[in-house]
C-alpha cells in the first residue's frame, strides 16, 4: 500500500491526470520465461559469382527496405604484418579513408557526409576489410567512392604521421590500464612474442615507431588484390544489377601475385605448460585483472559445436556459471565471461573478469573451481538452457542487411561454405551430454592454465602465493620475466 501511495504522489505532479483506477502495480515476476523450440530459421539465397580478374562476388537480394550493404574482404590482416612490423595491416587499412583518388581526408569525409552514406575501413587477424552501407538512390555514387578508398588511397604523408601520432599516444596510455596489461601479457605468455597471436594487431609503441609509409604502400600493393579479395553484396537489386555493379567499380582492378603466406601454428609449449600464475604489477590498483586459458582451437575445428555450447554455459551469457558465481553470489565483480577465440590456427580459450582487489584470491580459487566442474557432464536442464540460449537468440544476427553481410564476411578467411550459416541450429541441436564433456576435457584442463592476473603486486602477491595453486611469477606486460627482489 505504501508503494502504491508513493506512485500516486509522484504522479500528482504531473501534467496529466490518471485516475486512480489507471494505476495499477503489479508484481514483478519471479518466474523466468520458458524457453520454447527454434522456429526454423530460412536464410535467403545466396549467389556467388567469379569476375575476370579473380574478384569472387557473394550476392544476396533483400528487398524489403531500399538499402545496400556492400563489403570488400581482404583475406590477408595482421598476421601477415613482417616481423618487427606488428600494427602494419591496421594501420594500412585506418589510411583508406584518409584521402583517395582526388580526395583528401577532409574532401572524402564531406561527400561521405553528402551522400549520407556509411563507409568504414579495418583490420584483424586473417583479414582487412572495406565496408559501405546506402540507400539504393546513392548507390552508384556510393560504390564509386568506396572503390576509390580501397583501389586508389593516396596515403598522403601528413595523414600517416597524424595516425601514427596517435596510435603512438594511444599504446603509451594503454600502459597504464590494467585490462589492456593483462590482454597483453595474456597472449605473449601463450602464444610467445614471436607468434602472430602473441601480439596485438595494432603493434607496440616500439613497432609503430618503425613503421613507414613505404611500408603501407608496399603492404596495400602486395595484398589489396582482386584474387586475393571477395565482395559480399547484400540488398536492394538483383543478381544481376549487383554483378554489374561490381564489374563496374572493380572490374579494372588488376590481379596481382600473392607471396605464400606460410602456416604459423602456435608453438608446442603453448599447450603444455603446468599451470602457473603471473602478476603483471599495476601499484595500487583498486582492482585485478583476471585472464585464465591456454591454447584452444582453429575455426575448422569439428568441435565447433559442442565447444560453444560448453562456453554458453561455463561464461558465454549472463547467466553462465562463471559471472552467477562471481558476480551475483559473492559479488567480487560486474561481469566474469569465458570465449574461445577461432582463428584459422588455434587461437585463445580465455576466461576474464575484473576483480576487487580485496577478493583477488577468492575469485582464483572460484575461478578453478568452476573450471573443474565444468568437466563433469553437464546436468540435462542446464545443457538444454544453453542450447536454446544459443539457438533462440542465432535470428537476430540476420536482421539487417549489414548483418547478413557481417555474417558472410566472417566466413570468408576460414575458407568455409555459405552453408555453415544455415547449419548453426541443427549443430547446437546435435550437441549431447556427451560431446559437451568430452571437449570440455580435451580444451578445458586446470592444470595446464596460463594465469595472468595484473593489479597491485605487493597486496594480491601473498594471498594468491597462500592459495597453493600454482607457482607465481612475475612479469611486465608484454610477458617478460622482472627481475624480484
Amino acid at each position: 500500500m505504501r508503494r502504491t501511495l508513493m506512485v500516486l504522489a509522484s504522479l500528482a505532479s504531473a501534467p496529466v491526470i490518471l485516475s486512480a483506477q489507471a494505476v495499477v502495480v503489479q508484481p514483478a515476476s519471479t518466474t523466468p520465461p520458458k524457453l520454447t523450440a527454434p522456429k526454423p530459421l530460412t536464410l535467403p539465397t545466396i549467389a556467388e559469382r567469379v569476375l575476370p580478374n579473380g574478384l569472387k562476388l557473394v550476392i544476396v537480394e533483400q528487398h524489403e527496405i531500399p538499402v545496400v550493404d556492400v563489403s570488400l574482404v581482404i583475406r590477408t590482416g595482421a598476421e601477415a604484418d613482417p616481423r618487427g612490423k606488428a600494427g602494419l595491416a591496421t594501420l594500412t587499412a585506418n589510411l583508406l579513408d584518409e584521402g583517395a583518388g582526388t580526395r583528401d581526408a577532409l574532401g572524402l569525409a564531406e561527400q561521405i557526409g553528402f551522400l549520407a552514406i556509411g563507409l568504414r575501413t579495418g583490420a584483424g587477424f586473417e583479414q582487412s576489410t572495406v565496408a559501405m552501407h546506402s540507400t539504393k538512390a546513392t548507390l552508384d555514387s556510393a560504390i564509386s567512392l568506396m572503390a576509390d578508398v580501397a583501389l586508389r588511397p593516396t596515403f598522403a604523408e601528413k595523414e600517416f604521421l597524424r595516425l601514427k601520432s596517435e596510435r603512438t599516444t594511444g599504446l603509451l596510455q594503454e600502459q597504464d590500464r590494467g585490462p589492456a596489461m593483462a590482454d597483453r601479457a595474456f597472449a605473449a605468455l601463450v602464444y610467445g612474442e614471436a607468434h602472430p597471436y602473441g601480439q596485438n594487431a595494432i603493434g607496440t609503441k616500439e613497432s609503430t615507431e618503425s613503421l613507414s609509409r613505404d611500408d603501407v604502400q608496399t603492404f596495400w600493393k602486395t595484398w589489396y588484390r582482386p584474387n586475393n579479395a571477395t565482395l559480399v553484396i547484400v540488398g536492394d537489386l538483383s543478381v544481376a544489377e549487383a554483378e554489374a555493379l561490381a564489374r563496374r567499380a572493380f572490374g579494372s582492378w588488376a590481379r596481382g601475385t600473392l607471396p605464400a603466406l606460410a602456416a604459423k601454428p602456435a608453438p608446442a609449449s603453448a599447450g603444455g605448460k603446468a599451470t602457473t600464475i603471473y602478476i603483471v604489477d599495476k601499484p595500487k590498483a583498486a582492482q585485478s585483472s583476471f585472464r585464465l586459458g591456454g591454447l584452444g582451437v582453429a575455426r575448422s575445428t569439428p568441435d565447433y559445436y559442442p565447444l560453444m555450447v560448453v562456453n554458453t554455459a561455463l561464461g558465454g551469457s549472463f547467466t553462465s556459471r562463471l559471472n552467477n558465481t562471481l558476480r551475483e553470489k559473492k559479488g567480487y565483480t560486474y561481469g566474469a565471461g569465458s570465449s574461445f577465440t577461432m582463428r584459422k590456427e588455434a587461437g585463445p580459450f580465455r576466461a576474464n573478469a575484473e576483480v576487487v582487489s580485496a577478493k583477488t584470491d577468492s575469485a582464483l580459487i572460484e575461478f578453478m573451481r568452476e573450471l573443474k566442474a565444468i568437466r563433469d557432464p553437464l546436468p540435462a536442464d542446464e545443457l538444454a538452457k544453453a542450447k536454446r540460449y544459443l539457438q533462440l537468440g542465432y535470428a537476430e544476427n540476420f536482421e539487417s542487411t549489414g548483418d547478413i553481410a557481417a555474417q558472410l564476411s566472417q566466413l570468408i578467411p576460414y575458407g568455409l561454405p555459405l552453408t555453415t550459416l544455415g547449419a548453426f541450429n541443427a549443430g547446437i541441436g546435435s550437441v549431447t551430454v556427451q560431446s559437451a564433456q568430452r571437449v570440455a576435457n580435451k580444451y578445458l584442463d586446470p592444470a595446464k592454465l596460463t594465469i595472468v592476473i595484473a593489479g597491485d603486486r605487493a597486496t594480491i602477491e601473498p594471498t594468491l602465493k597462500a592459495t597453493g595453486i600454482a607457482p607465481v611469477e612475475v612479469r611486465d606486460s608484454r610477458g617478460r620475466p622482472v627481475i624480484t627482489p
